[in-house]
């Protein structure tokens, strides 16, 4: 990205840092005037600027763009929910009593978010092997990736103050692609009655740029209908509505899926609005994922358990290798973008490359 002119000044003091530490509502103001600016974009017309300002790619390095304070991972597409309580649970109980109700969310770890790039090593964890019953600890032999889009919060809520569903959207400073790392084998051993835990704690890979949530609302489609009708307070009346997101998954370069987030069931409104009904409050840099993002054919999962269906139906890679779970030394490449040609918004790639665990 390049900034200009007022842009410089304005950005500069947080930009040369690695990580933000004065991000609140005021820089999301201040992005907007000036990234958006009329005489800004003029002078990205000028080649004389642009050599002036540019800085070649080689030469830049990715950092996470902030400390989240907060991480919050929901369970937003009902399409993922549906495949994974088919697989656990069988035809019938697929969805969860209460899935159609409320957006099924989990307190993540925020010390473990990580940006694009860096390595993830392949965690040890407690699991039950379904042949002996027994509990083992082990390094984990069903690694997984999910293909998620996240919310950066712009500005801090009150503690004990609800935030209402119509001014949710205000919330969101911008969106990033995450990856939620997950131990399958762990996770199926414990996530009962709590829910995940050590199975999804030991890294979360994000895209290093933020996108900022004006660059994307030319890309508003309507969300899908929800039946039965959400209680009042997740009621967005004709106001529901997801980004066109079109998002890619490779494994070692091979392209294994694709799919969009316009099918998602629950909207990051909703999710905020649940979130905060309690009175909990939301503190700038805080990190709202969606959730795995799945589409209802084959090669539009967001998650190799459900495009290897559980282990049962292989994924054959150009090498002719194959793939039930991830491997060691196996690079997942998160893209995504909206629209094309001259209109297209970008997120960058969020990658991670899986290193052995360490005995």
């Amino acid at each position: 990205m390049l900034f200009f002119g007022s842009a410089l000044s304005t950005t500069s003091y947080v930009l040369a840092k690695s990580v933000i530490q004065r991000f609140d509502s005021s820089f999301r103001e201040r992005s907007q005037k000036t990234v958006l600016s009329a005489p800004s974009w003029k002078e990205v017309q000028n080649p004389r600027t642009r050599i002036h300002f540019s800085t070649s790619k080689v030469r830049c390095r990715c950092h996470c763009l902030l400390k989240s304070g907060d991480y919050t991972d929901f369970y937003a597409s009902k399409e993922h929910a549906s495949h994974l309580g088919l697989m656990m649970r069988g035809p019938g109980n697929e969805l969860p009593p209460n899935y159609l109700h409320l957006p099924i969310g989990y307190h993540g770890r925020a010390s473990s978010i990580v940006v694009s790039g860096t390595q993830i090593r392949r965690p040890w964890g407690q699991v039950q092997p379904v042949e002996s019953g027994v509990p083992h600890f082990r390094p984990t032999e069903r690694l997984d990736f999910e293909l998620e889009v996240g919310a950066i919060i712009g500005q801090d809520s009150v503690l004990g103050e609800r935030v209402r569903i119509d001014c949710s959207r205000d919330y969101i400073f911008g969106y990033v692609l995450v990856n939620d790392w997950s131990a399958r084998d762990v996770q199926r051993w414990e996530y009962q009655p709590l829910g995940p835990f050590n199975s999804k704690n030991f890294g979360t890979s994000i895209s290093p740029w933020v996108v900022l949530q004006e660059a994307l609302e030319p890309f508003r489609v309507p969300a899908p209908r929800q039946d039965p009708p959400v209680l009042e307070y997740l009621n967005q009346n004709l106001n529901r509505s997801n980004f066109d997101l079109n998002l890619n998954v490779y494994l070692n370069g091979k392209e294994i899926s694709r799919c969009n987030f316009r099918g998602m069931y629950w909207t990051f409104e909703q999710m905020i609005a649940h979130h905060t009904s309690t009175g909990c409050n939301l503190r700038c840099g805080d990190l709202i994922a969606s959730g795995t993002v799945s589409g209802k054919e084959p090669g539009t999962y967001g998650s190799l358990i459900e495009l290897c269906w559980g282990g049962k139906d292989p994924l054959v890679l150009p090498d002719g290798s194959r793939r039930v779970f991830l491997e060691d030394h196996d690079e997942v490449v998160l893209r995504g973008h909206a629209g094309s040609g001259l209109q297209r918004v970008g997120f960058g790639v969020c990658s991670g490359q899986i290193l052995p665990a360490i005995g």
